[in-house]
């Protein structure tokens, strides 16, 4: 895959490959979905292996502006890893990653929020010593 590819709002084959792989990558950011993947053996079988490998190449920054859930990049990295895909048949893993996922939104929202109102209190501080300012 080419980044003018990408780019190609067309609906040649290999446009159509750039989205169902990105569908496909980003997918891997939900945990029940893992869990689906697991339990239906998908993990065991080197194909499969070999295709989450090769789609590693949605690391590179040129293919960051299509993601909208960074965190499958992350996930895909773990799937790197047979252990992982091992115990994600498991629900209560699962479940954790869900958790842990929720906990970063929760945290990154809170964030985002605290900044927000800073910004406009340093703003509003500013209008008013603005105003404040003594006239020459």
């Amino acid at each position: 895959m080419t980044e003018d590819v990408a780019m190609d709002t067309g609906n040649g084959p290999e446009h159509q490959r750039f989205i169902v792989e990105l569908e496909f990558v980003q997918c891997l950011a939900n945990p029940d979905y893992l869990n689906y993947l697991a339990q239906n053996n998908y993990f065991k079988e080197d194909e499969f292996v070999n295709y989450l490998k090769y789609l590693l190449y949605w690391k590179e920054p040129k293919y960051a502006p299509f993601l909208k859930y960074p965190q499958c990049l992350h996930i895909l990295e773990l799937l790197q890893e047979s252990r992982f895909r091992d115990e994600l048949v498991n629900v209560p893993c699962t479940k954790f990653i869900q958790n842990q996922q929720m906990e970063h939104w929760s945290h990154r929202i809170r964030k985002r929020n605290l900044i927000w109102n800073n910004s406009i209190t340093i703003t509003k501080k500013d209008e008013k010593d603005i105003k404040e300012e003594p006239k020459s």
